[in-house]
């Protein structure tokens, strides 16, 4: 199977839980030139009032100090794995099986279809476990 995984970068800010923030934060996020891949965004339950975004990537002069004015730090909890490949029936599956018989414990796993291709986000612990869960889609 064709998978392209790589380690990514996910950045995180907190925000108002109320209309426009997360419009507005997106907003200056494009108009520093972000072409963002990927965005989570939440309510934080343990804190009411608040949400919390996600977003990956961030690159670039502009874009890291805009990002930095908004709040956004790298994640230092979350390390994440970016897969793509072929969709087929029970890829999802497949692959969490494949990384759960390594031993890995995932901490977040977001997947979409478009077309033919699947993209998968895989949240994991530590470095450590990012790379062993790259090892293992990679062998796939």
């Amino acid at each position: 199977m064709d998978l392209i995984a790589e380690r990514v970068e996910v950045w995180a800010a907190s925000l108002e839980d109320k209309p426009g923030s997360l419009a507005n934060i997106l907003s200056s996020l494009r108009e520093a030139g972000a072409n963002l891949n990927f965005i989570l965004a939440r309510r934080e339950p343990d804190q009411p009032g608040k949400s919390v975004v996600y977003v990956t990537p961030l690159a670039g002069d502009a874009e890291l100090e805009a990002a930095a004015t908004l709040g956004f730090n790298l994640t230092a909890r979350v390390y994440s794995v970016r897969v793509e490949g072929q969709n087929q029936p029970g890829i999802a599956a497949g692959l969490a099986s494949k990384l759960a018989a390594a031993g890995l414990n995932l901490r977040g796993f977001s997947a979409a279809v478009l077309g033919t291709r699947f993209i998968l986000y895989i949240g994991l612990d530590s470095v450590e476990d990012a790379a062993k869960a790259l090892t293992v889609l990679q062998s796939v």
